[in-house]
């Protein structure tokens, strides 16, 4: 029985040990009896009751503070309500102070209004118009004077100064004339790859500005050297060479707003990149059409004019000659004095018949080339349109410069072609004239000993 009650409080303890709270369980001492135990559950149970009352003093100080805060916040809010209400009527007495401020300032300023409100409008011009002067790359540090007189006459507390006004005047007049003038000075640079440097530069008015016989951009108040100088444009050496008198100049109207008419003619392509506009297609025309074409007409013309000099001097010979084509016609009577003049006409035919091929070989040729060369110049036409189109069909057609762009690389293939059929066609007519003079020089030879051997 008593091992029984032994067991039965071992359970009752465990079962007090799971109700102890969390600094029961943080003791590092131990039970070692059931009365040690039993003085522990008192013990926590005081810490307890102690860390309650604790924590119920501490609120109600809270709950005692939480009503001054309250109490405080209410107080400063109305003092904010008072100060904000003493605000909006002084706020209201200086509305009403200022309004009669502005209108006492416009009755004393009377005629004056509208001349300040002029003068601001032409200051405001003048100023912009600076930005885009090449006259104050030469005097820069104009804009400020501009800036403050704007400010003043938009002020309502400054008034701008007779001499300030006189000044705007002066300004006005000297950009006038500074414009007006073509004169070298030396400023800052910038070239193609962005190096600048100190450079004497000739300025030509307001629309021309050239260094080192080279045309230079002006944009935002720098000068930069172009990618590449445009063409069909005066020489600008002669501008930065004369003294006095008259010179011939190019100058760019849109030169203030960034040089459009330079840049336009800076981006049009010269004649190699038209070539490479052609593509393939192009070359072939240009270079394997176009070069066959002009070697065998050129070889031609020279093989036929000599055959032609050699014809002319055969017929001033009193013998036939070997080293031409008359001479070999005429060796054939010679070496038959005793034939039948139905034979000698058929030996004398096929004797000429012989010497055609040498004479007219390479026309057709170069016939071919003359018909081949505005073909191959469609098709590349064609091929380039349709490339275009299908630009247009996949990006659209909202940037006109990428179809204008496309067209014109398309034809210049059929310019290629009209390029090398105009001068083969001219070629081939020269070469075909020359040809048939020869051969009916050779017929009409025939004919002649023909007619002599039947008179016999």
């Amino acid at each position: 029985m008593k091992s029984l009650y032994k067991h039965i409080m071992a359970v009752v303890a465990g079962g007090a040990l799971c109700a102890m709270t969390a600094s029961t369980f943080a003791q590092d001492d131990k039970a070692t009896s059931l009365d040690q135990l039993l003085q522990m559950m008192k013990n926590s149970k005081v810490a307890e009751s102690r860390e309650h009352k604790k924590r119920e003093s501490d609120f109600l100080s809270q709950k005692n503070n939480r009503a001054n805060l309250l109490a405080q916040a209410n107080a400063t809010r109305a003092a904010e309500e008072k100060r904000s209400s003493e605000l909006e009527a002084k706020y209201a007495e200086q509305d009403l102070e200022i309004k009669a401020k502005r209108e006492q300032l416009d009755n004393s300023l009377g005629a004056l209004k509208e001349l300040f409100g002029h003068l601001s409008s032409a200051a405001d011009d003048y100023r912009s118009g600076l930005g885009n002067s090449l006259v104050s790359v030469q005097y820069p540090g104009r804009d400020k004077f501009a800036l403050d007189l704007i400010e003043k006459m938009n002020s309502e507390t400054k008034l701008p100064t007779v001499a300030e006004i006189e000044k705007l005047f002066y300004e006005i007049q000297f950009e006038t004339v500074q414009a007006s003038k073509v004169v070298k000075f030396t400023t800052s640079v910038a070239d193609a790859a962005g190096v600048v440097s100190q450079r004497e530069v000739v300025r030509i008015g307001n629309y021309g500005v050239l260094s080192n016989g080279e045309y230079l951009f002006f944009e935002k108040g720098s000068i930069t050297v172009p990618p590449r100088q445009p063409s069909e444009l005066a020489d600008p050496t002669a501008v930065q060479n004369a003294t006095s008198g008259l010179v011939a100049a190019s100058v760019d109207p849109t030169l203030p707003l960034g040089g459009q008419i330079m840049q336009i003619m800076i981006d049009r392509p010269d004649l190699k990149e038209r070539i490479e506009q052609g593509g393939l297609v192009g070359k072939i025309i240009l270079f394997g059409l176009g070069g066959i074409g002009f070697l065998l007409s050129i070889w031609k013309l020279i093989s036929l004019t000599i055959t032609g000099a050699k014809v002319r001097s055969q017929l001033k010979a009193s013998s036939a000659k070997t080293n031409n084509p008359l001479g070999r016609v005429l060796k054939i009577a010679e070496d038959n004095p005793n034939c039948d003049t139905e034979s000698l006409e058929l030996k004398l035919e096929e004797a000429v018949l012989k010497e055609r091929p040498s004479i007219e070989s390479g026309l057709n040729m170069v016939k071919i080339v003359s018909m081949v060369a505005p073909l191959m110049g469609l098709l590349g036409t064609v091929v380039g349109m349709i490339q275009t189109f299908q630009a247009i069909t996949d990006f659209g057609a909202g940037d006109p410069k990428l179809m204008a762009g496309g067209i014109s690389g398309a034809l210049v293939t059929t310019v290629l072609g009209l390029v090398v059929a105009i001068p083969t066609v001219f070629f081939h007519t020269i070469l075909s004239g020359k040809a048939k003079s020869i051969i009916h020089t050779l017929e009409e030879q025939s004919a002649g000993l023909i007619a002599e051997k039947s008179e016999r």
